[in-house]
């Protein structure tokens, strides 16, 4: 078959980094000095404590970008701000603004990089916050944090969409340390046309309870009735697969699609889905091609092992459960697309992952051809933005 043209992509899961300014602009005056604010001090020391980088500022050296909240330390570093750098240039040393590309953290030159990417709209993930928000689930200040979560909030609607025209699609945080506020934080975003929101795969690795716990049910409730995407982003339990104190590092990233799976499971299995029967779930970075043997294997493990069941009750199968209800992205994994209509072709979308190190900027819409312009046209079309288009109800 000859190759179909892909059309412009919307792609689900970007990165932005926040400017200097989102919070020192936007917190009460008497929280300023204690919330999140960019110091320019000399590269310091770096560990990794249970996921959680661990970071001190040098004495001496050129000066990079530190994030500083209350009395803790992040560096900005130059691998989740890959694009425009060669790939041996790529490592975890800090960097400053002047040293990244503008797209990074400016709406403007993100927007003409979208152009050069073949992106039309595109969605994204936090950085400093982390994932899904837990730096200020951290914080020892609740008022400050909370604080904080609706800053960052107000300057990813008002300011980094607020001008794109719809091609920034608003991707909001919410108070995880309490599910009334989560649900609170929902409703209010949802009320200027907020139709995502950043969640944990894996509370409980955050010390928070389990979605089966049913702690959670106000925010699930908020996002069902509001229309609002559970978003879960791979790294959002902030802990990932480590096989030994002395593996090379990069099993962690080879392994990091089993976040998603270990978090797919849980939802599946649990009886969530039952009783929000509109809500829906979006797993991004994670690729497609492990969810037929996940959902075969989940099918069989719930028939057998039938004494292990939490609900009482016969329920639906775990497979009955995923079904258009249950979205998940990719960008390389050719492997997926071979079995695709085994995962589904109405709940797969694409992504380019810009700026970070393992993005395809500035030839996605290039790969997006090379995996899947094979197929059908409308297959691609579903693939490259209907899906996602139809998910968030955006670029139609």
């Amino acid at each position: 078959m000859a190759a179909t043209e892909v059309p412009l992509i919307i792609s689900v899961d970007d990165h932005v980094i926040e400017p200097p300014g989102v919070w020192a602009d936007r917190l009460p005056r008497k929280h300023v000095e204690r919330g999140p604010r960019i110091e320019l001090r000399p590269a310091g020391t770096i560990s990794t404590v249970d996921g959680r980088y661990v970071e001190e500022p040098g004495d001496d050296g050129p000066p990079v970008a530190w994030w500083r909240f209350e009395d803790r330390f992040t560096s900005l570093k130059r691998h989740v701000a890959a694009a425009g750098f060669a790939p041996e240039e790529i490592d975890l040393e800090p960097i400053r603004y002047d040293q990244m590309r503008p797209g990074c953290w400016q709406p403007g030159p993100r927007l003409d990089d979208m152009d050069i990417n073949g992106v039309e709209a595109s969605m994204c993930f936090p950085n400093y916050p982390r994932f899904c928000g837990q730096q200020f689930l951290w914080a020892d200040d609740r008022e400050l944090a909370e604080l904080c979560v609706r800053a960052y909030n107000d300057w990813m609607v008002d300011e980094w969409c607020g001008s794109s025209g719809g091609r920034l699609i608003p991707l909001c945080l919410v108070p995880l340390w309490d599910a009334e506020l989560a649900a609170a934080a929902v409703r209010r975003n949802a009320g200027r046309g907020v139709r995502a929101v950043a969640f944990s795969e894996l509370p409980a690795w955050l010390g928070l309870p389990s979605i089966h716990s049913g702690h959670w049910d106000p925010f699930f409730r908020a996002c069902d009735e509001t229309g609002t995407v559970i978003c879960m982003h791979i790294g959002s339990g902030t802990k990932t697969i480590q096989t030994s104190d002395d593996a090379p590092e990069v099993v962690s990233p080879a392994l990091i699609w089993a976040n998603s799976a270990a978090s797919m499971v849980d939802f599946l299995v649990s009886d969530v889905l039952d009783r929000f029967e509109d809500l829906k779930l979006l797993y991004a970075e994670c690729q497609i091609g492990w969810i037929p043997f996940m959902l075969e294997r989940a099918d069989d493990a719930w028939l057998t092992h039938q004494w292990s069941r939490t609900d009482g009750s016969a329920g639906r199968l775990p497979s009955e459960r995923y079904r258009d209800r249950v979205y998940s992205c990719f960008f390389k994994d050719s492997v997926g697309i071979e079995i695709l209509d085994r995962i589904g072709v109405d709940q797969v979308m694409f992504e380019s992952d810009y700026p970070h190190l393992d993005s395809t900027w500035p030839h996605t819409h290039r790969t997006a051809g090379e995996l899947f312009g094979h197929l059908d046209p409308s297959v691609v079309d579903k693939i490259a933005r209907g899906n996602a288009a139809r998910l968030l109800g955006v670029g139609r």
